[in-house]
């Protein structure tokens, strides 16, 4: 039973790291609730997510499987990395450059 005064205290969500796996299973199981007729925030409270995160995981998620799902992450994290050299170089570039140009 609540007690007076706990029905003002906000309820706050731990925060969690979820492995691509574990969101895919999750979107799976929130689209057999939707077809089921259940609400998303019902859903959501079972999942022990927020509507915000499944909205999140759908729009980035939505559709894929667990390889593709991997295979984006590392992409992802290629594309990282490329940007970072790519950075370097451009530095290295314009360093050399003023240097020719005596202008340091």
């Amino acid at each position: 039973m609540v007690q007076p005064g706990e029905m003002n205290k906000e309820v706050k969500m731990s925060r969690r790291r979820f492995k691509p796996e574990q969101i895919i299973r999750m979107l799976r199981e929130a689209e057999v609730g939707l077809s089921q007729g259940m609400k998303v925030r019902d859903i959501c409270r079972g999942l022990g997510i927020s509507e915000q995160t499944y909205y999140r995981w759908r729009r980035e998620y939505g559709g894929l499987k667990v390889s593709q799902v991997k295979r984006f992450k590392e992409l992802e994290k290629e594309n990282s990395r490329l940007k970072k050299a790519v950075a370097e170089l451009t530095l290295d570039k314009l360093i050399l450059k003023e240097a020719l140009e005596g202008n340091y």
